[in-house]
């Protein structure tokens, strides 16, 4: 989706990403991972081809997600893995919320501190 709405295939599945919600490359834009001049660059996923961040998100409705292997969070501190889940949360709470906020791209991000 990085360069219009119309969706881009997934480079997991090879399934289209069909809508902001549902991606992976926003979400990380979002949490300020990808910067505006990268989207355009950056391959899509949906959320959940993303273990390795979508095993973060703790909320109601969202199937949790494993990651086997080095990244899984049942292997990594505890102080690590609860403000990854308050971060990747809190940023597919605002990827969810983007629809409705009508907001301009460059205004996706969440600030540092937490709403």
């Amino acid at each position: 989706m990085a360069k219009c709405d119309e969706g881009y295939p997934c480079e997991v599945c090879g399934q289209m990403v069909e809508a902001v919600v549902d991606s992976d490359l926003y979400l990380r834009y979002i949490m300020g991972e990808v910067p505006l001049e990268g989207l355009h660059l950056q391959p899509e996923r949906h959320v959940p081809c993303n273990p390795a961040v979508a095993q973060y998100i703790v909320a109601e409705g969202w199937q949790p997600v494993i990651c086997d292997g080095p990244f899984d969070k049942r292997t990594l501190s505890a102080d690590y893995v609860i403000a990854e889940e308050i971060r990747v949360t809190r940023g597919w709470r605002r990827l969810q919320a983007i629809p409705k906020l009508r907001l301009a791209i460059p205004e996706y991000p969440l600030s540092i501190t937490p709403d």
